[in-house]
């Protein structure tokens, strides 16, 4: 089973610890279904080499990306002159399936919990078909992730975990919509089922990698009734109606919330509507980043530069926002036209997609023609934001936006940690022990606000399939 490198990933001028931080939990989830006799490997090439010479097994799983999807072709097609049966799935092989299948055996569409089996049964008879569509969703009798097959050392983030599939809304831009075509968009595990889950994992952090983990608000709050107590320290995504919700960010926090990715997106409110972020619409962005911080939590923001409103200011007034809210993180993107998204289809049918070299829709390049932005301007004002929000007058600034001395440290600590310690990062990665550096994210999280999850009892100890 293959996680191919994206092709930013193999950058000499990219920081590699971007993807270092999570194990191929989708692999994981599907080798969950495999028999015990069954000799299983998981192989990330973005933590160690993969060759091919004397590696000739009875099935390749390989899950492209877009921006992997040349590497894994290549991959493919190597297996396939051997005799392998090459299987692939994921988001980039639901948009573009003709174009996956000149490369595979079999391929599958939309998630994988349903056809995944059934594949296996067939293949096992010899009788594997060309293409599996998946219709029905739901995540009962999900098989424990087979966290064995992972390197845990190799990673940042080890304890990732998924517990729901998709998300309840429907933005023009995201990859996701076209994914769950055909059947629910948004689903969750059993509440026991992902409790379970985290029992099994051990230390104190989590990750959590759903789209939306508050998005279900019955699941989320049993979900969170069932973790306190366990002492854990957890990282997730959320929306901003949502950490504006009555009482469910308190719950979280009680569980142990201590950073919550968050996708503001733009600070111009008529993209908004343009690009269906109806979440997003008439809420005040101030008040979600005070609501956080005020209950403890970190903010790593997602901001989206490109859309249609977006004239040269954005940029400047966008990194200028986050800063003086005292945002801990932010990420920033060039918006990307994905193959399969209502996005993608409007800009194709007006004629302003550039191309279709897919190893450029990582979203730091510009592939489309902007609407009030010339394409130079839109890729200087994306490097610029990342370079002025990073900054140490910037990072220093917005620490002083903490009232406690100890938050004001972790934000410098964390902030500069993440974006300023790449020759850290690097060794570590090389010497594969970039889990050494987890005991100080944990110390970081558990640190900041005032609140924090319950503490564990005494006797407890330390504390998509396709579509990761």
């Amino acid at each position: 089973m293959v996680l191919p490198a994206l092709t930013e990933a193999t950058s000499p001028r990219l920081r590699p610890i971007k993807y270092s931080l999570f194990p191929p939990l989708g692999l994981a989830t599907l080798a969950g279904y495999l028999s015990d006799v069954d000799d299983v490997r998981i192989l990330d090439e973005h933590v160690r080499p993969l060759r091919l010479d004397d590696d000739r097994p009875d099935l390749a799983v390989i899950q492209p990306y877009i921006t992997s999807a040349r590497r894994a072709y290549r991959l493919a097609d190597a297996y396939r002159a051997k005799g392998v049966h090459v299987a692939m799935g994921g988001l980039h092989v639901t948009s573009l399936p003709d174009e996956a299948a000149r490369h595979a055996d079999t391929i599958f569409l939309g998630p994988g919990e349903d056809t995944w089996p059934e594949f296996l049964a067939d293949f096992r008879r010899g009788r594997p078909r060309p293409r599996y569509v998946s219709r029905e969703r739901t995540l009962t009798g999900l098989p424990p992730v087979r966290r064995d097959l992972i390197d845990r050392h190799r990673y940042l983030v080890p304890n990732s975990l998924v517990v729901s599939r998709g998300c309840p809304h429907h933005c023009d831009f995201c990859y996701k919509d076209a994914f769950f075509t055909g059947g629910k968009s948004f689903y969750t595990q059993a509440v026991d089922a992902a409790l379970a889950e985290i029992e099994r994992l051990p230390g104190r952090h989590l990750y959590f990698l759903d789209d939306h983990l508050f998005g279900n608000r019955r699941f989320a709050e049993a979900l969170f009734a069932g973790m306190r107590g366990m002492g854990r320290v957890w990282q997730a995504a959320g929306t901003v109606d949502s950490v504006l919700a009555p009482g469910l960010l308190e719950r979280a926090v009680d569980a142990g919330l201590c950073s919550l990715f968050v996708g503001f997106e733009t600070v111009n409110d008529g993209n908004l509507a343009a690009q269906r972020k109806r979440q997003n619409i008439g809420r005040d962005y101030a008040a979600v980043v005070r609501r956080l911080h005020d209950n403890g939590v970190m903010v790593n923001a997602s901001f989206v530069f490109g859309m249609d409103d977006d004239g040269p200011d954005v940029f400047d007034r966008t990194v200028e926002w986050a800063v003086g809210q005292g945002i801990e993180t932010a990420t920033f993107h060039i918006m990307t036209p994905y193959p399969g998204t209502a996005l993608y289809q409007r800009m194709e049918a007006a004629g302003r997609i550039l191309h279709t070299d897919w190893d450029r829709y990582d979203t730091r390049h510009v592939v489309y023609r902007p609407v009030s932005l010339t394409p130079a301007q839109l890729t200087d004002g994306y490097r610029r934001a990342y370079r002025d929000f990073y900054r140490w007058s910037s990072i220093a600034r917005g620490a002083a936006s903490h009232e406690l001395g100890r938050d004001r440290l972790r934000h410098l600590a964390y902030a500069g940690g993440w974006k300023k310690l790449s020759p850290l990062w690097h060794t570590l990665i090389r010497a594969g022990q970039v889990s050494r550096a987890l005991p100080v994210l944990e110390s970081l999280l558990g640190s900041f606000g005032a609140r924090g999850s319950a503490a564990a009892p005494a006797d407890s100890g330390t504390v998509a399939a396709w579509s990761r």
